[in-house]
């Protein structure tokens, strides 16, 4: 377990260190789910799901998950493939960075690591796109090693439980109470009962994680540069090749369908040199390819 420092004072007016406890393993238990990508020793499936469960629900995961790893089902498989191939199964689950990033992170293991994963959790965070969260995943669901992991569903539970009335609770007083109660014995199942009272709560009350100082709401997608980003790499991932012309005709006719304007060509070439710099796809002249 990572040194946290001393004990830390648990917060007054709601549980304390006890009786909070109790209450996570009774209510992990009570709305456990069954997930495909729980229980396994497999350090990369782990991250796999890790990365994809960012900003993304759970039942979203679940069939691009199993269609990932059965076409890439080693980090040398993935790091062996071409982005496009990578971006194109990424396709639906949005963030697109994030396959990007995997992808770099199989890269440098297959060159650095002999096709493996680091052990440590600052052996994980030297990858591309992997930060103290998605990295104590890893270290708790794979290797079943104690780790401070705090996303969205453990912040939820924290603030109801601890921190009744209170909002812009921040992380620092989170984190040093994870860390106090996350056990040396199998702390993987102490963070599946975490997740899945989160959960819980998030559909029982007004979301906790809200008052939560990291809490940001989501803007819309529909209409939003986002949105036509996502299009435009999705025709280049379906007709590589295509005339940057065509590319912003079909973005127009995308945008028509959708009841919206045009885009004008200033918007468009924008988001295609982003997308060329970020490497989702090449321009070579006034063509477009993956």
């Amino acid at each position: 377990m990572p040194d946290q420092g001393a004990e830390p004072a648990w917060p007054e007016g709601g549980l304390g260190r006890e009786a909070f406890v109790e209450a996570v393993r009774a209510e992990g238990a009570r709305h456990h789910r069954d997930l495909p990508w729980r229980y396994l020793d497999d350090p990369y499936a782990v991250l796999v799901s890790e990365i994809m469960l960012q900003q993304t629900q759970v039942a979203r995961v679940g069939r691009y998950w199993d269609r990932f790893l059965a076409a890439f089902p080693t980090l040398d498989a993935l790091a062996a493939a071409q982005p496009a191939e990578v971006l194109e199964l990424w396709q639906g689950l949005g963030y697109n960075r994030r396959a990007l990033a995997l992808k770099r992170a199989a890269d440098q293991c297959a060159a650095e690591h002999a096709g493996r994963l680091p052990e440590t959790a600052e052996g994980l965070q030297a990858l591309p796109g992997i930060g103290p969260a998605t990295a104590a995943g890893v270290m708790a669901f794979a290797h079943n090693r104690p780790a401070v992991y705090v996303e969205t569903n453990v912040r939820t539970v924290f603030i109801h439980c601890l921190f009744p009335g209170r909002d812009r609770v921040a992380d620092r007083e989170i984190v040093p109470l994870v860390a106090d109660t996350c056990p040396e014995d199998d702390p993987r199942s102490w963070y599946y009962a975490l997740l899945d009272y989160g959960a819980h709560l998030k559909q029982e009350v007004a979301n906790p994680s809200r008052r939560s100082a990291h809490h940001t709401r989501q803007s819309a997608f529909e209409g939003s540069r986002r949105q036509k980003r996502a299009e435009v790499l999705r025709v280049v991932l379906a007709e590589p090749g295509i005339p940057l012309d065509d590319a912003h005709a079909r973005l127009n006719a995308f945008e028509a369908a959708g009841g919206r304007g045009s885009v004008d060509r200033a918007l468009f070439e924008s988001i295609v040199d982003d997308l060329v710099s970020e490497g989702f796809f090449r321009r070579d002249g006034q063509t477009l390819t993956a």
